[in-house]
């Protein structure tokens, strides 16, 4: 890998999307006469491998090419390499994969061709990593977007397994079964910088970006840059109140609901007193019946390509 751009595209993304970028993708870069080379992800885990060898062949810029798990992965392997001193390319975000939470917080419209324009003539912008502790990861975990705590948590093991929905609706149709399946909400302390809450938390989502599930807007307001996470956090409701609040998180309007609770901070703990954590890190499983979960935010940590002018 010594060329100065790497794409890294997992091709079964998107139910295949990933593949068929792929053949495109190559007809765009030569057309712009880039000095690249195209990868391709085997399995679980391979996005970090390959990122952390191209930091080390002296990559410029290292592009996920796929969905949220991809982007994940490759941001992991870039992190793991600044750490270990072995390069530090920036990372650049291709969605194709189907919520594609990652690249909307980073300011990257879904979309191959979209993308490819903003890697091309963008610029490289510094953006805060978060990094997470808990579950299957006693050791730790970076995420770009999220950490999602309970119910949503929930929605996203139940989008795994609806196999014929595609994009929001899939995660919708998840959201409206999750209804009857996780609606008894844990007794969590949850630890902020400045300030101790308790309370039974349906949900708790711990945001450096603002989007999850493809349309949820769980953090409208936040920014990948300001050296802050931005929590949604959801006491106990009926179901007909999670009924009620699903169109309110689609437009970004729920933080005058009685029961949500907006906050800020760099660091966070979410321990469970009764009950237990399900949570995953930017779609990724975290645990499904956790105890406790740590969080921290990397202010400024990782460049990312993003549009030269950001949208109002």
């Amino acid at each position: 890998m010594k060329n100065k751009m790497i794409f890294i595209i997992n091709p079964i993304s998107g139910r295949g999307a990933g593949l068929a970028a792929a053949r495109e993708l190559e007809n765009l870069a030569k057309k712009a006469e880039l000095d690249y080379q195209a990868v391709f992800t085997t399995g679980v885990g391979h996005a970090t491998q390959l990122a952390q060898e191209a930091a080390a062949a002296g990559a410029q810029v290292v592009t996920a090419v796929g969905g949220d798990g991809t982007a994940n992965e490759v941001l992991n392997g870039l992190m793991q390499a600044r750490q270990a001193g072995l390069g530090a390319p920036a990372m650049g975000v291709i969605g194709v994969g189907r919520g594609n939470d990652f690249a909307f917080g980073v300011g990257v419209p879904a979309g191959l061709e979209t993308g490819f324009q903003i890697l091309t003539q963008g610029v490289k912008k510094p953006m805060d990593v978060g990094f997470v502790r808990g579950g299957l990861y006693p050791q730790g975990r970076y995420f770009g977007n999220g950490v999602g705590i309970g119910f949503d948590a929930v929605v996203g093991f139940e989008a795994l397994k609806l196999k014929r929905l595609h994009g929001f609706a899939n995660y919708m149709v998840a959201a409206l079964k999750t209804m009857f399946l996780y609606y008894r909400a844990p007794l969590v302390r949850i630890e902020l910088d400045t300030e101790t809450v308790k309370l039974p938390a349906l949900m708790v989502s711990i945001m450096n970006g603002r989007r999850m599930g493809g349309g949820f807007m769980m953090a409208p307001t936040s920014k990948i840059d300001d050296g802050l996470l931005d929590l949604c956090i959801v006491g106990q409701v009926s179901r007909m109140g999670i009924l009620g609040l699903i169109p309110q998180f689609t437009k970004g309007t729920q933080a005058g609901h009685p029961k949500v609770s907006m906050q800020r901070s760099r660091l966070v703990k979410v321990i469970a007193e009764q009950g237990s954590l399900p949570a995953h890190a930017d779609g990724e499983t975290l645990c499904t019946e956790g105890e406790s979960i740590e969080i921290e935010l990397l202010p400024g940590v990782l460049e990312i390509v993003r549009p030269a002018t950001e949208p109002e």
